[in-house]
């Protein structure tokens, strides 16, 4: 009797999106792990709605880059595929250039040259060579939407934390992006507050993202040790 050759199975649906959540969102976060895009991270979080406005224009672009390039991975020759991502990438970002121009075009101003400069983010090339173009399309359209998450959270967090400390507001200038409705999200938390000018400087971006990575570090070794006691007490029950 010849024995059978197991059929290999892939993960289940849940347990994959977990996984790439978790990897997006946490450990291998494009800003706080990677250290990807900092330039416009730094530059532009100067308030939370700048923060989510370079953003979403970034998720975006992962989110369609990604999915892209798992399409056309098949007929994709190895010799000329970074030239073809990097067309891909910036068709895409020019649509939203445009797009943003058309329908939130003070936002557009705000965020100025670091709109088109979406193309030479390195998370996003990174992420259409390392994981779209050899995954399918909803795997890779997940990587793409969650690595974009992460690094918008941490936009809007450290442009929170910012504007918080340099302003003493929340959500100032909404109407940029919201519109009319907008005006009456602002949070005022103290009127006399004469603001913090070095939280809205560069140095500022500098060390208040220092500090989410070490948050991030604090937690994760945490984590660890939690894990590992938990290992040791289940390898002690098992001998005893």
């Amino acid at each position: 009797m010849t024995e059978e050759t197991p059929i290999a199975t892939s993960p289940p649906l849940s347990a994959q999106v977990s996984t790439l959540s978790k990897n997006g969102l946490w450990t291998n976060n494009v800003a706080l792990v990677q250290l990807l895009g900092l330039c416009p991270l730094l530059a532009v979080t100067g308030t939370v709605i700048n923060g989510l406005g370079l953003g979403i224009a970034t998720l975006i672009t992962l989110l369609l880059s990604n999915s892209i390039v798992s399409l056309i991975r098949p007929w994709l020759k190895s010799e000329i595929r970074i030239p073809i991502f990097v067309l891909i990438i910036a068709s895409i970002v020019t649509t939203i250039e445009l797009i943003m121009n058309a329908w939130f075009h003070d936002l557009y101003l705000v965020l100025g040259i670091f709109i088109p400069l979406i193309v030479t983010n390195c998370s996003i090339i990174a992420r259409a060579e390392a994981f779209a173009s050899k995954n399918n399309l909803i795997d890779s359209a997940l990587d793409g939407f969650m690595m974009g998450l992460g690094f918008t959270l941490v936009l809007v967090v450290l442009g929170g934390m910012r504007e918080l400390i340099g302003f003493g507001t929340l959500f100032a200038n909404a109407q940029l992006m919201f519109g009319d409705i907008g005006h009456s999200m602002t949070i005022t938390f103290s009127e006399d507050y004469p603001g913090f000018l070095l939280a809205v400087l560069p140095p500022g971006a500098f060390i208040g993202l220092g500090l989410l990575i070490a948050l991030k570090n604090i937690i994760d070794k945490r984590q660890n040790a939690q894990q590992a006691v938990v290992i040791q007490d289940a390898g002690a029950v098992t001998t005893s």
